[in-house]
């Protein structure tokens, strides 16, 4: 397991988060860490948890602070009763014991892949926000959760798998509508680092007919995950490799039009679903309109009508022709709506 966050605190800061660490583990009602200036030690206590999402029945702290002294009391307000913690965290860890069995024998990537699809076609994006869908035990054990619990239990079972993880996080932007922090994970795999939001994949891939992973978010590299992710507010490992992201692996991000144009062929032909990636070049209106007229023109050739969304930050194309004689369709996905909510 990284503790990524504990090795760019400095002394005294990763004395409190031992302190800290220590006595959430045995469920202590109180006890005494050295003194940290309030929004220190709301930053230690928040990154203590990045660095340990297993610890899930722990939210919010209150302190005691005396005047010239070297201490304070720290106060943390748990989730549940005590006998409720031990149950849960028994459950917790037979769960994670039992979704990684079927994993371990895989390689790095076939286990941030498995893991990767076992949130995106299980877990459901918690909108009423529930307070242990910031934990481990909302997608864990309810099957549901909102981008933190979803980061968290992402690092849990990679951690269980021996691959290296950690969560990164990034502030909200009220300007853009962002509301919320929003939490993904940093993977390392083969050496490399890569971003990987599997809550963003999650909701891209809900609300249709039939069930569908996308890797829209699938080991992207620094100037990909920011062009609709805000800036990181805590430390994170730098990535710069593109040339592994999933699409890009798949022989499915495309550069020549004609690329684009075969492949709808082959999806109108045998009535599958086409997602690319398109990296001729910026994706602009014009660019777009030209892929849209080749897209259609491979439905026309075989009576298909084109049903497109876009997801445009990530220059992601979804296609699916229909027999149907209906209208085409054209529309702009949304990969975080419960952020701007």
């Amino acid at each position: 397991m990284e503790q990524y966050y504990y090795n760019h605190m400095n002394k005294a800061q990763q004395a409190a988060y031992h302190s800290i660490l220590s006595g959430v583990k045995n469920l202590a009602d109180e006890f005494q860490i050295p003194a940290l200036e309030g929004e220190e030690l709301y930053n230690v206590f928040f990154q203590m948890r990045l660095d340990h999402p297993e610890i899930f029945w722990v939210s919010s702290y209150k302190y005691r602070y005396y005047k010239d002294s070297p201490n304070l009391i720290f106060i943390p307000e748990y989730l549940f009763d005590k006998k409720k913690i031990c149950e849960h965290q028994k459950a917790m860890t037979a769960r994670v014991e039992k979704l990684i069995r079927p994993a371990q024998k895989l390689s790095e990537w076939e286990k941030e892949k498995y893991v990767h699809d076992f949130i995106c076609e299980n877990i459901r994006y918690d909108k009423l926000k529930k307070s242990y869908s910031h934990e481990i035990i909302g997608p864990l054990g309810q099957g549901v959760g909102v981008c933190e619990g979803i980061a968290k239990a992402v690092k849990v079972l990679l951690d269980a798998l021996g691959v290296w993880c950690v969560i990164a996080i990034c502030g909200n932007n009220p300007e853009k509508g962002i509301k919320y922090r929003h939490t993904w994970n940093i993977v390392k795999i083969g050496g490399t680092y890569y971003h990987l939001d599997a809550t963003f994949d999650n909701t891209l891939g809900k609300d249709r007919e039939t069930s569908e992973i996308r890797y829209d978010y699938f080991n992207l590299d620094d100037s990909q995950i920011f062009r609709d992710h805000e800036p990181l507010i805590a430390p994170a490992p730098h990535c710069g490799d593109h040339e592994h992201f999933y699409y890009k692996e798949k022989k499915l991000s495309f550069t020549k039009k004609e690329d684009v144009y075969k492949r709808s062929l082959q999806a109108a032909k045998k009535g599958r679903v086409l997602i690319f990636h398109w990296r001729g070049g910026y994706l602009t209106k014009e660019v777009l309109k030209e892929l849209l007229e080749l897209i259609r023109k491979a439905g026309d050739e075989k009576d298909k009508t084109a049903m497109v969304s876009i997801n445009w930050p990530q220059a992601v194309i979804r296609v699916q022709y229909t027999d149907m004689q209906v209208q085409e369709s054209v529309t702009i996905e949304e990969a975080n709506e419960g952020e701007k909510e």
